[in-house]
């Protein structure tokens, strides 16, 4: 068993799998021969020093098989029976698998609303780092026995980003049916080139066709998941790469695949073409301009939906993008939707020019005029109480309402403003740009 202290030289290593990788499309057997081989690389990996956890999807594929059932069911409850059925078999199929290499695993199964409560937040990040410090792979998946649509993250790629956020990961594998992420749909269009290296999501979103809805019949997953997971990730600092999950070894060869200095001084993307030509996978890279998030700023940020908008002036998108100040109840002009104190809601700016009635009795953002989102943030009154607080001073809130349970409608620490907003982003209309593509991709 691998050394419970790792090295300095250590890293940790998340790796998602998906449910075509381990059971198939149509018999539901599993793949035992692609498993015992990620098995394999993930002993390999914690040989070496790493710290490794797998995310895996699979539990109602391998229920559909237990059951004798052909296709996924549509009915919930069908398929939380199947989530409960098929996950005490696939933690068993896994320990069985690890357990001639004397590898303990660790089941932890988590819903989106562990991740949207703080406090279960941490405490899932406790458990996970707990884990690994005692020398075991923890076995990751989405509590589907549990989850309903409105609290599920969706897929397993998005929940592979939250957990590598939680054990403060290096790595992030998104093992999957093709080589890497191409400009175009490989199966259909014979041109479609592979892209090696992201710097940017954006521009990559402007220049790649990709694919959309699920990679199979049993699983939830798709390229377009996988694009958001790596946006997650890299926005916690993960450098996260796309491989073939038919050759789960290539995850050690990536890793020790250095992005070679001539792509960053490349003059022209052809020149940087050709200098990560021999890279695996795709990679995508962390933003290098800026420090990722806090964890508490990248947890309001990707870790809660939000439960309502919150409509501010110009006056107020300027303190905010500019000052990172907090939002006070007379910059508030709007307010869509119904929400409790502390729930996270969306900073959304519009002009001054915009009718105030209009703002007061919208209910969508479709209602307005080039509304901009500015960013996200933990509210401290209620939608209720901002609809009679707002225009007016924070001085004015106690004889309002008769209490005052801030100064502020959100606190400056509990903001997280978009990537690009600010001065010097902001158009020549006076509104801001949510975003900026400074940097580029490469493909072979």
């Amino acid at each position: 068993m691998a050394s419970n202290s790792p090295s300095s030289s250590a890293q940790t290593v998340v790796i998602k799998v998906g449910t075509s990788s381990i059971c198939d499309e149509v018999t539901h057997r599993p793949r035992l021969a692609l498993l015992a081989a990620l098995v394999e690389t993930i002993v390999a990996l914690r040989e070496a020093g790493h710290r490794v956890v797998l995310v895996t999807s699979g539990a109602i594929g391998v229920g559909l098989r237990a059951t004798n059932e052909a296709t996924r069911p549509k009915k919930l409850a069908r398929l939380q029976a199947l989530a409960a059925i098929g996950q005490a078999q696939l933690m068993a199929q896994y320990a069985a698998l690890f357990s001639p290499f004397d590898v303990q695993v660790a089941q932890i199964l988590i819903s989106r609303g562990d991740v949207a409560d703080r406090h279960r937040y941490l405490n899932a990040c406790n458990a996970l780092r707990e884990l690994l410090d005692m020398g075991m792979v923890p076995v990751v998946n989405e509590n589907d026995a549990v989850s309903v649509a409105e609290i599920k993250f969706g897929d397993n790629d998005t929940l592979s980003a939250v957990v590598a956020r939680m054990v403060a990961a290096q790595w992030l594998f998104l093992l999957t049916d093709v080589d890497a992420l191409y400009t175009d749909n490989p199966r259909t269009n014979p041109d479609a080139m592979p892209v090696r290296v992201v710097r940017d999501l954006l521009a990559l979103r402007e220049q790649v066709k990709v694919p959309a809805g699920a990679g199979s019949s049993v699983g939830t997953g798709g390229m377009e998941t996988k694009l958001v997971a790596a946006e997650l990730a890299t926005a916690a600092g993960v450098t996260t790469v796309i491989l073939n999950a038919q050759r789960p070894r290539d995850l050690v060869a990536a890793m020790s695949q250095a992005l070679p200095a001539a792509a960053d001084a490349a003059d022209n993307v052809g020149d940087e073409v050709k200098a990560v030509a021999h890279l695996l996978g795709t990679r995508f890279v962390p933003p290098q301009e800026s420090a990722p998030l806090p964890d508490r700023k990248w947890w309001i940020r990707h870790g809660l939906r939000p439960a309502g908008t919150v409509l501010v002036d110009m006056g107020a998108m300027n303190a905010l993008a500019d000052h990172r100040a907090s939002l006070f109840p007379a910059g508030i002009v709007g307010v869509i939707g119904q929400f409790a104190a502390t729930q996270a809601v969306t900073i959304v700016a519009v002009s001054n020019k915009t009718d105030r009635a209009a703002l007061r009795s919208a209910t969508d953002l479709t209602q307005l005029t080039d509304p901009v989102t500015i960013g996200k943030g933990l509210i401290n009154y209620s939608a209720a109480e901002l609809r009679l607080i707002m225009g007016h001073q924070s001085a004015e809130v106690a004889e309002i309402l008769g209490y005052a349970e801030s100064e502020a409608v959100i606190d400056r620490s509990s903001i997280v403003l978009e990537p690009g907003v600010g001065r010097a982003r902001r158009a020549s209309s006076g509104r801001p740009r949510t975003s900026e593509s400074n940097s580029s991709i490469a493909s072979e």
